[in-house]
């Protein structure tokens, strides 16, 4: 049957993964309360669409911290694709490639930065944790460097591993014929059998529960690549990370896999876009699922989202084909809703296209019942 959408490659990738592997890429933390939250909240925005409007052309590229690409769909760095197929983070890269955008490699990827770059031309971002030994840390940003990749997606809201129930419960280990490829030769390439979730003990020796702001501008001596923060949902944060010296925020609560309880990112989207005042481009992750989505998230001030369990149940599903089909799926669907609210570039798409449960009466033309 035709896949028509996006979603329905989930219920594809549960089928034909096993369970510990297909429980790990879509669970969240504890009560999973924000894991439903990041998709419903979606549903509280609705549309203030603008007729008769020439959208005969639509132009959808833009460019992130100077990069033109296609559309401002991009892929969000997720860990171990090759548990989802053989040709995992290879496929990825090349189904992001062959669309025009722009592709995070996990620090925890199953391919190396090497490998990742050896599929091609392509503009990467590599997702960096800090670790205690900061020389593994240098090590891990001097190699994406040298592989061309383009920016540090800095991931700041995992001082220590949210607790993932599924996890626990699958005692979660990395299957025996894969490794962490960017750590081996660092002495930390392999998870052992573990007595919770085996991720957690064996990031639990290493992430740096330390990690604070001057790390972050530690970072900056030890690289000329800009910077993104990833994982901020608050308007403190934000100032504080654009001082620090980030080049960009992305809007993130690990795909709800941190803290439970926290609000879906497109809830936290406003607050952080008017903290940061246009000093710094905003992205968001979590929970895009339709080209409606996308375009929610461009009108309430994002300058591109980024999809990250999408890609891994297509690659589950189809491998790179599924990739691919997801990337043009979405942005097909991006392009009809720019077209059916009468916008015809990114610079068009503005606040009052959309209204939220959340604007005050006189934002909110909705009739009282």
């Amino acid at each position: 049957m035709e896949i028509t959408n996006v979603s329905e490659y989930e219920a594809i990738a549960k089928q034909k993964l096993p369970k510990m592997v297909y429980d790990y890429y879509a669970s969240g933390a504890e009560d999973q309360w924000t894991l439903q939250e990041n998709r419903n909240a979606f549903s509280r925005i609705l549309f203030r669409p603008r007729i008769l409007i020439d959208v005969s052309k639509i132009d959808m590229t833009t460019t992130v911290l100077g990069f033109k690409i296609s559309m401002p769909i991009m892929i969000a760095p997720t860990a171990m694709q090759k548990m989802a197929h053989p040709e995992g983070e290879y496929a990825t890269a090349r189904a992001a490639s062959a669309a025009g955008t722009i592709m995070t490699l996990s620090s925890w990827a199953t391919s190396s930065v090497e490998e990742v770059a050896s599929t091609g031309p392509g503009i990467r971002f590599f997702q960096l944790y800090v670790y205690r030994d900061r020389n593994v840390v240098a090590q891990l940003v001097r190699r994406a460097e040298r592989a061309g990749f383009k920016a540090i997606a800095l991931t700041v809201d995992t001082p220590r591993l949210g607790r993932r129930e599924a996890d626990i419960k699958n005692r979660f280990t990395l299957p025996p014929f894969l490794t962490l490829k960017n750590f081996e030769g660092l002495d930390l390439g392999k998870m052992d059998q573990a007595d919770d979730s085996g991720l957690a003990s064996y990031v639990a020796g290493q992430i740096d529960r330390t990690l604070s702001w001057k790390d972050v501008q530690w970072l900056q001596t030890i690289t000329k690549l800009p910077i993104l923060v990833k994982g901020v949902l608050t308007a403190e944060d934000t100032r504080i990370a654009i001082q620090a010296g980030a080049a960009g925020i992305i809007v993130s609560n690990h795909g709800a896999r941190q803290l439970d309880y926290v609000p879906a990112t497109i809830m936290a989207l406003e607050e952080v876009v008017k903290a940061a005042q246009g000093r710094v481009p905003v992205f968001l992750d979590g929970g895009v699922r339709r080209g409606t989505d996308v375009f929610k998230a461009l009108a309430l001030g994002a300058s591109g989202i980024f999809i990250g369990r999408p890609v891994v149940f297509s690659l589950a599903a189809e491998g790179e084909a599924g990739v691919r089909k997801v990337l043009s799926m979405l942005r097909e669907e991006f392009e009809l809703t720019m077209a059916l609210s009468g916008c015809r570039s990114l610079k068009e798409i503005t606040r009052e296209h959309i209204v939220t449960e959340w604007d005050s009466p006189h934002r909110r033309p909705l009739p009282r019942l």
